[in-house]
């Protein structure tokens, strides 16, 4: 018999309880659609991690104190060992650096006029907006003049913006930080969340030298550093290149003092979480595929059984081994293959509700499309096998006289 003239017969038997191969499909279809959902949210994941990682800036190496290896100063109320000086010299000393900057970090309650706002409060220098390619969205933002002459300047993020001035703009209105008045001279364009979660444009942003004269306490004033390398792929050496500097200027010091680190290692950490996550929310999803395999098996072994008689009178007028194998295993990978088509359909759909639910780029990819086919194919031919070897190998008489 030809080979469509048997796919044409198992297609028919199919058609005849379209009910029972479409709960013996169910299984497929779910599975199919739960492995397409996971991998498309956790693509998706992965390009908002990426995205929040680039939105720190060009290149950015992180640099500061270890305070865990530095119990002795920390109880003495100097666990920071980092300096002006230090931020000066990685600047000036370092090949492969572009830009560098001093960062202190503080919290305040801002006000303007009646409205009131606590935010976190940050001294840099003025290369700061180029290592985090920074921009305004209204005004400027304040220069290295500001910085040498303790200008009492600032710029503000968006999230600040909107609760303090609302619909008015901001630049050139005068906040008071801790009772201390500042002339705003730009509103930052909106960044997002960053990696952690922080809303990078809630913050206010000054001169690291008047916020270290005019708003830190004399006791913790713990200072970060900053540093854009010039390339990508002088990161790594560069990181290297600060730890021996910054052992070679405090000495007495080990390189557990220090932490230097990268976005490239905050983006490597991050994506091998999410890839993770991915792997294993996709693999639990591949579970019910084994289960709607074995559901095929089941029922096709039914099939078997119920259909003994029609298999021997196909014997009886011609059809071999060879015909009703493949006629079964055709019947296993059709229905498949349609449950996977339908799986494909329902899993794209559910991870387009689950990216408008929580405002996620999904990113369905060809290659998630065809391992989920590829593996539901794949369970149709190895489920079905069983039952289709079981049939074939029916004895003609026995099957003629079965009732």
């Amino acid at each position: 018999m030809s080979l469509l003239g048997i796919i044409r017969i198992a297609l028919k038997s199919l058609t005849r309880n379209k009910t029972r191969t479409f709960l013996t499909m169910l299984g497929i279809i779910i599975g199919v659609a739960a492995v397409i959902a996971m991998l498309a949210i956790g693509q998706g994941a992965q390009k908002i991690v990426e995205d929040q990682v680039n939105s720190m800036g060009t290149n950015v190496i992180m640099v500061y104190s270890n305070f865990s290896q530095s119990a002795v100063r920390q109880a003495a109320g100097g666990g920071n060992l980092l300096t002006i000086q230090d931020a000066e010299a990685i600047r000036d000393q370092l090949d492969g650096v572009l830009y560098t900057s001093p960062v202190y970090n503080s919290w305040g309650q801002l006000k303007y006029e009646s409205k009131n706002w606590r935010t976190g409060i940050m001294g840099v220098d003025a290369d700061y907006f180029f290592i985090r390619d920074m921009q305004t969205s209204a005004g400027e933002l304040f220069y290295r003049s500001d910085v040498e002459n303790g200008a009492k300047v600032c710029v503000i993020g968006k999230t600040v913006a909107d609760n303090l001035f609302g619909d008015i703009n901001p630049v050139g209105k005068i906040i008071r930080i801790r009772n201390i008045p500042f002339t705003v001279t730009g509103v930052l364009t909106a960044k997002g969340q960053s990696v952690m979660g922080n809303d990078q444009d809630d913050a206010v942003i000054a001169p690291y030298t008047t916020v270290y004269q005019r708003l830190l306490g004399h006791r913790w004033r713990n200072m970060m550093i900053m540093v854009s390398a010039v390339s990508r792929d002088a990161i790594h050496i560069v990181q290297q290149d600060i730890m021996d500097l910054l052992q070679a200027r405090h000495r007495g010091t080990t390189s557990e003092e220090f932490v230097v680190s990268s976005q490239t290692d905050l983006a490597e950490t991050a994506n091998s979480v999410s890839h993770t996550m991915t792997i294993l929310l996709a693999s639990i999803a591949g579970i019910s595929l084994l289960v709607g395999g074995i559901g095929i098996m089941n029922i096709m072994l039914v099939s078997v059984t119920e259909r003994v008689k029609e298999i021997g009178i196909r014997m009886a007028v011609g059809a071999g081994k060879r015909d009703v194998l493949l006629q079964f295993i055709i019947e296993a990978m059709a229905i498949s293959i349609m449950g996977g088509i339908l799986g494909i359909l329902l899993g794209f759909g559910a991870a387009r509700v689950v990216s408008k639910i929580m405002d996620w780029n999904i990113a369905v990819t060809a290659w998630s499309i065809l391992l989920s086919v590829g593996f539901s194919m794949s369970i149709g031919i190895f489920f079905g096998w069983y039952p289709a070897k079981k049939a074939a190998n029916l004895n003609l008489i026995d099957a003629l006289r079965y009732e």
